[in-house]
């Protein structure tokens, strides 16, 4: 721990560090590895526990236990009590989201308060073999492969050379008890089924060694992505003219590049004008490399408000005005045939469909059809083609009541009052031109599951505000 730390110069001499304990086995560890080196090294320890509300009295015991652990080794702590619930619903965030964004603001605070330099957080190299396979599956490139950052600006984890039975070794070693979440044993979010289904059968299975492997693959594409950020500064400084609020990538020159080097280009000149890398895409990128090969005066919306206008002598990119800064998502998303049974990977959306058939064998009673938002049952009987999933075309219609009466999407819109700039983006499950679901919305009656259904085709999608960034656990909500 030490040699690693000391290796990503984690902690000083004079730092003051600020931890998250939430009394997992985890968290405990990193309490004890930074209570011992904080002599040795030279630095002061804060301790920060966040109750989310979530879990009644097992939260209350596990703030409990944190507590009397920090008064028995004399370590400071800040107790920091939150309404999770309450602060999705206003923020309009899945509980994932928010309690990842709370975890984030309140180690922030406490920083600022105690006049902190670094906050230790206690990611392990399951967690990043985890994040790894997460991100492979949904798509990603050279920073995704490099998984979770030891630090990160002033975020650090002291704990990625270790793995999880390391972690438990040493607490049974020092006789430790720590609290367990017993929803982080569920398998509802994929990030567990990740945890608890696909690593055990990677290590037991194919090499008992894959958790280690996988973070030593990670450290490369780490130390691979430091090597492509300097060429990419070298390559902006060479084919980029910048101005006020905006760029113009000359054409000869980024034609010289090669091609990685040339998207990588595109990425961070965006990502300048925008502010931020969320919500763009590899697709983003191909329709500006697309604009070299077009008419002066072709125009592409990206996220973040930017557009890219192709110009005598290569592409302007810049800052959209406002009439026309939402993302044009129709022009880039092109429907994609389900996988059915099987998972279906839309990156470009941030969307991840998984279809499961299920047989009707006893009947199911109207009590255990699924009412969530993003989970719907089919009745698979009814359906004779394969289904996709894309945005509105013309004619596309939608059956409204048992009857069977129908109704043109576009005039659905219209008498739900969906505004016309957020139509071209709603995602639709379609056989041909009948629209199933309109996901996020409604389905449609003539496929609805019903005593007769022998076969029940169930669609559940994880939309892109399930999604974490910097490999943060998303499902983990202790406390």
């Amino acid at each position: 721990m030490k040699k690693y730390i000391e290796k990503y110069q984690m902690i000083e001499k004079g730092d003051r560090v600020i931890a998250g304990i939430s009394g997992g086995a985890d968290s405990v560890c990193l309490f004890f590895v930074l209570l011992e080196l904080r002599q040795e090294i030279g630095f002061s320890l804060i301790a920060v526990h966040i109750n989310h509300g979530l879990r009644g009295a097992d939260a209350d015991a596990d703030e409990q236990f944190v507590k009397q652990l920090c008064e028995q080794y004399e370590i400071p702590l800040e107790i920091s009590r939150v309404n999770l619930e309450l602060i999705a619903a206003k923020r309009k965030q899945s509980l994932e989201e928010a309690g990842r964004n709370v975890r984030r603001e309140v180690l922030a605070r406490v920083m600022v308060q105690y006049a902190g330099n670094r906050i230790a957080m206690a990611h392990h190299q399951n967690d990043n073999a985890e994040t790894l396979l997460w991100n492979l599956v949904r798509g990603t490139g050279l920073q995704g492969l490099g998984g979770i950052r030891p630090v990160n600006n002033v975020w650090i984890r002291p704990l990625l050379c270790l793995s999880r039975d390391e972690i438990e070794a040493d607490l049974k070693e020092r006789g430790q008890g720590y609290c367990i979440d017993k929803t982080n044993l569920e398998t509802t979010y994929t990030r567990n089924k990740l945890r608890h289904q696909v690593l055990p059968f990677l290590q037991n299975e194919v090499n008992s060694a894959a958790v280690r492997h996988m973070n030593e693959t990670m450290e490369q594409m780490r130390e691979l992505r430091e090597f492509v950020e300097q060429e990419t500064q070298r390559a902006v400084g060479g084919c980029v003219i910048w101005a006020q609020g905006s760029c113009q990538i000359r054409e000869k020159n980024w034609r010289e590049l090669p091609g990685y080097l040339q998207k990588e280009v595109i990425y961070d000149c965006v990502e300048r004008i925008s502010g931020t890398r969320k919500n763009l895409g590899r697709v983003h990128i191909e329709t500006v490399c697309e604009l070299f090969e077009q008419q002066v005066g072709r125009k592409r919306n990206l996220p973040g408000a930017v557009r890219g206008v192709r110009e005598y002598g290569g592409i302007r990119l810049e800052k959209a005005k406002a009439a026309e800064s939402d993302y044009v998502r129709e022009e880039l998303f092109s429907g994609r045939k389900l996988q059915v049974p099987g998972v279906t990977c839309l990156p470009e959306k941030g969307l991840t469909i998984t279809c499961r058939l299920l047989e009707n064998e006893e009947g199911w009673k109207q009590s255990e059809i699924p009412q969530k938002k993003y989970t719907k049952w089919f009745d698979y009987d009814i359906i004779k083609t394969c289904l996709h999933i894309r945005t509105r075309e013309s004619g596309d219609q939608i059956a409204i009541d048992r009857e069977g009466h129908r109704q043109k999407l576009k005039s659905w819109f219209v008498n739900e009052k969906i505004p016309a700039k957020e139509r071209a983006g709603v995602p639709l499950i379609a056989e041909g031109e009948q629209i199933i679901w309109i996901v996020g919305y409604r389905m449609s009656s003539a496929y609805q599951v019903s005593t007769q259904t022998k076969r029940i085709l169930q669609i559940e999608i994880e939309p892109p505000e399930l999604m974490g960034d910097d490999g943060e656990e998303m499902s983990e909500l202790r406390s």
